[in-house]
């Protein structure tokens, strides 16, 4: 029985760190998202370096760089859409895909991919979207906004590669 327990306890403990493995074994860079309205960014990949800065919009976009295991724990270095650097904690990033709009004032939502297409929507810069799709050969990109759904020029949006596509 105490086998059994000491080999059940060994499987509980290992399996955290077996998920943030297989997470930091996808390629890098990529991008993700932040999973809290509080996220430290920290100089370092540890808790002994110091806070640079708190994020405090959930889900917005940020490029994993690097990733770093420190004592069993597992640190991103992240870009956001600033171009700043830092180290976040990897509990502290969502895998989901959004997208954050960086062009100054109002921008265009579209009911269609084109620029001809009925304007839905504006949107303000700094405004974070679900990246619902991303077709390879389009400049646009559909996002969903809470209440509204529609299309973006990649130009205007931080989150995603040029090349890339996402369905």
């Amino acid at each position: 029985m105490k086998t059994v327990f000491v080999l059940l306890f060994t499987l509980l403990i290992s399996c955290p760190i077996a998920s943030a493995q297989n997470v930091a074994s996808l390629p890098l860079p990529r991008y993700a998202s932040l999973r809290s309205n509080l996220v430290n960014s920290r100089s370092g990949p540890g808790r002994r370096y110091p806070i640079e800065w708190v994020y405090t919009q959930k889900k917005a976009p940020v490029e994993i760089e690097q990733s770093y295991e420190y004592q069993k724990e597992l640190w991103y270095k992240i870009r956001d859409w600033e171009n700043s650097e830092s180290w976040v904690h990897h509990s502290m990033i969502s895998k989901n895909r959004t997208a954050k709009v960086v062009t100054p004032g109002e921008n265009n939502i579209y009911a269609k991919p084109n620029y001809e297409s009925e304007v839905i929507a504006k949107v303000e810069a700094e405004v974070v979207g679900d990246i619902v799709k991303c077709p390879k050969n389009s400049e646009f990109c559909l996002l969903n906004f809470t209440s509204i759904e529609g299309w973006m020029p990649k130009k205007d949006l931080f989150g995603m590669y040029d090349d890339e596509e996402i369905k």
